[in-house]
């Protein structure tokens, strides 16, 4: 792991650094789409598999069970996450458009919107007038500070395409572990518990995940993964007793 001091993460703070930061478009992460489509995927997946073992099914099942919920669920979660992306980028220009009318049929009340605006910062008297003066005499800044201070959006979000494949990639990577026992076994046949092995390699990426979720969110790495390996293993535990206490449908169904 590479470590980078504090020296090193400290950016510049001369006056032609800041400017050149605050004119450079602003770059979307999309570290928590893949995260959280890592954690889902691995948790789902594995409680497919753990449910189909208490089941006592045979491994060419638990594959297809597993491959199923891996593309399935990894598109259906991709497309959720699209489509909130998208919603959220089209709430955004609606408000732009509903701001833009206002600002010509309302122009004092929206210029009475800033000044409340700015007098909650603490501007007051003439230098609040000359804020409201300032910010109003452009509508584009105009609407742009309406849409960040009154609605408390961003001007721009992230490319809802980008947020799916994020999270369609992490899903379906996070989730084969799970099942790479499974097929390991189905294609060379090592003497080894599947199962076994792939609730030791679930259980470190939950982990895994999980502390890389606290570093983003700036927690801490170490009760993140332990609360993901939790979350995780109930799921696991609530999966494989459904799938114990069903088994009996799976014999009469031929199936094992």
């Amino acid at each position: 792991m590479i470590e980078i001091s504090s020296h090193a993460s400290e950016r510049d703070h001369s006056r032609e650094a800041i400017a050149a930061r605050l004119e450079a478009t602003r770059e979307q992460s999309y570290l928590r789409d893949a995260v959280f489509g890592a954690i889902d995927g691995t948790v789902t997946t594995f409680a497919v598999v753990a449910g189909a073992i208490g089941a006592s099914l045979p491994g060419g099942v638990v594959i297809i069970l597993g491959m199923a919920n891996l593309f399935a669920d990894g598109f259906s979660m991709a497309v959720g996450n699209f489509l909130g992306t998208r919603a959220e980028d089209q709430r955004r220009e609606e408000i732009r458009r509903e701001e833009s009318r206002e600002i010509v049929e309302e122009p004092e009340g929206e210029r009475e919107e800033i000044r409340q605006i700015y007098a909650a910062k603490g501007f007051e008297g003439h230098l609040l007038e000359q804020v409201v003066d300032v910010i109003t005499s452009d509508p584009k800044r105009w609407v742009d500070t309406m849409i960040i201070e009154e609605h408390g959006l961003e001007l721009e979000g992230p490319s809802a395409s980008r947020a799916a494949l994020a999270t369609f990639i992490a899903f379906t990577t996070a989730a084969f572990v799970p099942l790479a026992p499974f097929v390991l076994d189905a294609i060379i046949s090592p003497d080894f518990d599947a199962f076994l092995i792939s609730g030791i390699l679930t259980a470190l990426t939950f982990f895994a995940i999980g502390a890389l979720k606290g570093r983003i969110v700036n927690r801490s790495w170490l009760r993140d993964g332990i609360e993901t390996l939790a979350l995780g293993g109930t799921a696991a535990l609530v999966a494989f007793g459904a799938g114990w206490l069903l088994r009996g449908l799976a014999d009469n169904a031929g199936i094992g």
